[in-house]
């Protein structure tokens, strides 16, 4: 396994109004994220706020490209990004005790807190798909050019950590500096992961280790 520290490119907040951050994606323009009373959407390169949605939020959140999934206590909602109508409800796999959640081939992914599970999960259903087991709490969870990563916080100590999506291995880490928490994750499928600070309030942008590339490319 490869360990290195993570390098923070931005931080950006505390916002106005929003005592934490919990779930976080991106649509591809604007990072939203749960403020547990609504979800919040800023600009990455201004840091403004320039949307807010009066809806609940506890933990993770999602984005398929067209809607924004948002775990709420023992739910997942489905909500439209223009109203802030909810369209769907189904059951969260972990029943309350989940964390960070990611949209990718065609499917949820949910992390369990403190079982250290990732279950990949039917989006019109909420049944459980496939499971994936950690040796750490889980706090997010997000897929970027093939790859599976998750974020995690104990004992004081943030990590995001690059895994095999069949056997839960860990192939690479990130080491967050000592007392930043991590409350949820999102990469811009480029070279930024975004992290949730929990009650901090922030959410920090990190570097995603450079991939060669492609011959020819």
């Amino acid at each position: 396994m490869k360990q290195s520290p993570a390098t923070i490119l931005h931080e950006y907040g505390p916002f106005p109004g929003a005592d934490r951050v919990a779930g976080v994606t991106y649509d591809g323009q604007l990072v939203w994220f749960a403020s547990g009373t609504a979800l919040v959407a800023f600009d990455p390169v201004s840091g403004s706020v320039v949307r807010s949605l009066a809806v609940p939020g506890s933990a993770g959140t999602a984005f398929d490209g067209q809607r924004l999934y948002q775990i709420v206590e023992a739910q997942i909602l489905t909500v439209d990004p223009a109203t802030g109508a909810v369209l769907a409800r189904i059951p969260a796999p972990g029943g309350g005790g989940d964390s960070g959640m990611a949209w990718a081939e065609g499917t949820l992914w949910v992390g369990q807190y403190q079982k250290r599970k990732i279950y990949q999960i039917d989006p019109a259903t909420g049944a459980v798909l496939r499971t994936i087991d950690s040796n750490r709490f889980v706090t997010g969870v997000t897929w970027v050019g093939g790859e599976l990563w998750h974020a995690t916080s104990e004992a004081g100590q943030s990590e995001l950590r690059h895994i095999d999506s069949q056997s839960g291995e860990v192939l690479e880490q990130l080491e967050m500096p000592p007392g930043t928490m991590i409350s949820g994750l999102e990469s811009d499928g480029g070279e930024r992961f975004f992290c949730g600070g929990g009650k901090a309030a922030k959410v920090r942008a990190v570097r995603r280790p450079a991939r060669p590339r492609a011959a020819g490319a």
